[in-house]
């Protein structure tokens, strides 16, 4: 049944409206969840806020497990969904960069637009240097093209790389997002505790 424009359901003139409706929701669930505050960004780097990574991993497995669910339904065909190729050095690359200035910035693209649409002066400052990035990168790009384009592994997934069935992977990711929400609680409770005795 699903993707739906992919198995021809609904028209293909449907999925700039479709994409409109899932980012508003998607800014929406940013902006409840506290991604518009740099403070609770950046907090996962200093260990007294761990909100971005309960968020992402609780967003990740209900990802996972539903798509899983609906494969097994008959409901969606994993086959037709979209796969971004893997160009591994440079996505490390990109990955420390982007890391980086998200320590830096306190924001990531995203969650910057999140924190200009509420009005926010440090979100409107981290954008406007991310359109200069994008222009220094687009300006830059005949530099590093081959680079940028090196090291193509195609549309590969964990289960592809390794031969893991994807329900073992969905419940290994499972059992490591349970230990991070205990774990990063017992941080958190730990560095607020310290942090309450060091204050004068």
């Amino acid at each position: 049944m699903c993707p739906l424009i992919p198995n021809g359901i609904i028209g293909t003139g449907w999925d700039f409206v479709i994409a409109l409706i899932l980012g508003i929701a998607f800014g929406f669930i940013l902006e409840a969840s506290g991604f518009s505050s740099s403070r609770n960004i950046v907090g996962v780097f200093y260990g007294y806020n761990f909100v971005v990574l309960r968020v992402f991993f609780t967003a990740l497995i209900v990802a996972m497990v539903g798509l899983l669910y609906f494969s097994y339904f008959g409901w969606l065909d994993l086959s037709k969904i979209f796969i971004l190729p893997t160009y591994l050095i440079p996505m490390i690359v990109g990955g420390v960069i982007m890391g980086i200035g998200f320590i830096m910035g306190g924001f990531c693209p995203g969650t910057s637009f999140t924190a200009v649409a509420i009005g926010k002066l440090d979100g409107i400052v981290f954008t406007i240097g991310l359109y200069l990035g994008i222009f220094v990168f687009t300006e830059a790009y005949p530099l590093f093209g081959d680079f940028y384009n090196s090291g193509d592994l195609g549309n590969v997934t964990i289960t592809d790389a390794f031969g893991i069935p994807a329900s073992w992977v969905a419940m290994a990711f499972t059992v490591v997002a349970l230990a991070a929400f205990w774990g990063t609680s017992l941080i958190e409770k730990r560095v607020r505790k310290n942090r309450s005795e060091y204050k004068f």
